[in-house]
């Protein structure tokens, strides 16, 4: 078969840089990439996008291998019937290694038709690091690397307001937008850059937080035969998607205009407030994907396909949805409609998405997409929910880092996971709980100081260390 790339598929012309994008995973390409990809194809948008590596190890050498050409394979059901879409995506048209290439990375700063800056450097990407610099090559957090880079656009243009770009972020935190605003801003005064610039950075640049909604299991690696004989070319990079869609963006009227998406299908939604939406995705769908991962990984399962199908497992994530759903002050037939379609999603055949792959971060994501329901559950209730609490107890056991002699997932940061070796070597359940809870830099707040959550922790732990993750969760609920 044929390699993928311009020259091959006649595809040579490229767009010209209206995106830069920080990320280069499954999923930015599955949903941003795609939903510009739309915009392109329906709209005659003419939109490139320079993807940013974020990290030292990444996919970009990769994808400039394949001149940022990728197919994207958006698989479900619908009506009862399997659908099937396939997309060769063909905007991206460059992909930079900063730690590598940074005097390419400063370059997109000075790129002329730059309007939009896109990211997904998941929930732990958006931090403010107080030693880096601006002459760092690159600086280490995100929000630092994208003050360098606004910095550099604002000095070439001599300050022209009309090249200020709109900042449009995908991380999955609260208020999104409005947090890497103050991190920038805070990077602008502990470097003490000039006030035209916090002008300009502040007030020409817009900033819009957001909400996006696709699960994207990436590279089918499972059943890639199957996927290859659909092309007749040779993919490195094909991802797997749902059909299903949804990203609501905080703008008005401004931002319709720069983003004509109301002359697409796709169900991208520019609201006033995406709190709505945020609220019910992130606690139910992130929420049950954060919350089953170390139970279902530590049980034996792989996928999450095979999770929910499960016996046990399946149920588990029935009760955590419920013990989430419960906390939500919503319209209660919409969180029962949305429940519903979001175990179809997680039913849905084709996506064959594994769960050491979400375990990416896990701590960080429980604080954020969990840890609200579990407490929001204790406040309403006065006591503790068992499915949350045990899915805390499974997380903690998780990053021991081996269960049955056999090595886990784990995927964080190093501090973080040196962090949990430590903990784990306190001897005792009892300290690794005590230490684990009160880890403030973990969760943001002293766990230790919920009533009755530490005596949980450990009788749980007690019972998965004893008697495995099944018979552990049936005689801890006993006793809960």
């Amino acid at each position: 078969m044929k390699k993928l790339n311009r020259v091959n598929t006649g595809l040579e012309k490229k767009q010209p840089i209206k995106v830069v994008q920080f990320g280069e995973g499954n999923f930015l390409r599955a949903f941003v990439d795609y939903a510009f990809h739309k915009l392109n194809k329906e709209v005659d948008f003419n939109a490139g996008i320079a993807m940013v590596q974020p990290l030292k190890d990444g996919m970009v050498n990769m994808i400039n291998d394949q001149d940022g050409l990728y197919t994207l394979f958006m698989n479900g059901i619908k009506k009862g019937e399997k659908i099937q879409d396939i997309q060769l995506i063909d905007n991206v048209v460059k992909a930079i290694n900063p730690y590598t290439e940074f005097a390419d990375y400063l370059a997109l700063a000075k790129e002329e038709e730059l309007q939009f800056i896109v990211s997904n450097t998941t929930e732990a990407g958006i931090e403010f690091i107080g030693t880096d610099t601006p002459d760092m090559q690159p600086p280490a957090a995100f929000p630092a690397k994208l003050t360098v880079l606004l910095y550099e656009r604002f000095k070439h243009f001599n300050g022209d307001a009309s090249k200020a770009v709109t900042i449009i972020p995908c991380e999955l935190i609260d208020y999104n937008s409005e947090t890497l605003k103050k991190i920038i801003l805070q990077y602008v005064d502990l470097w003490k850059l000039e006030d035209a610039f916090k002008t300009w950075v502040s007030d020409a640049c817009t900033y819009h937080s957001t909400l996006v909604d696709r699960i994207v299991p990436g590279y089918p690696r499972a059943n890639i035969e199957e996927y290859n004989s659909k092309l007749d070319y040779q993919d490195n990079l094909i991802v797997a998607a749902e059909p299903f869609f949804l990203w609501a963006i905080e703008g008005g009227d401004d931002l319709k205009a720069k983003l004509p998406f109301h002359k697409t299908d796709l169900n991208v939604k520019i609201v006033d407030d995406i709190r709505p939406f945020k609220m019910i995705k992130v606690r139910i769908l992130n929420g049950a994907h954060t919350a089953m991962v170390p139970c279902s990984l530590l049980y034996g399962n792989k996928l999450v396909m095979e999770t929910v199908n499960g016996d046990f497992t399946g149920k588990f994530v029935d009760n955590v949805i419920a013990e989430i759903s419960e906390t939500l002050a919503m319209d209660k037939n919409e969180i029962t409609a949305y429940c519903e379609e979001v175990m179809d999603r997680f039913r849905n055949p084709f996506i064959k998405h594994a769960l050491a792959d979400i375990a990416l971060n896990s701590i960080s994501k429980f604080k954020v997409r969990v840890l609200p329901s579990l407490l929001g559950y204790y406040n309403n209730n006065k006591k503790l929910p068992v499915s949350l609490t045990y899915s805390l107890a499974c997380l903690i056991q998780f990053y021991k880092g081996t269960w049955n002699n056999e090595a886990l997932p784990v995927k964080d940061t190093p501090e973080l996971v040196e962090a949990f070796n430590n903990i784990w070597k306190a001897g005792s359940i009892d300290l690794v709980v005590k230490q684990t809870l009160e880890n403030t830099d973990f969760w943001g707040e002293d766990l230790t100081k919920i009533n009755g959550l530490s005596e949980a922790l450990v009788v749980a732990l007690s019972e998965i260390e004893a008697n495995g993750i099944e018979n552990g969760f049936v005689n801890f609920s006993k006793q809960f």
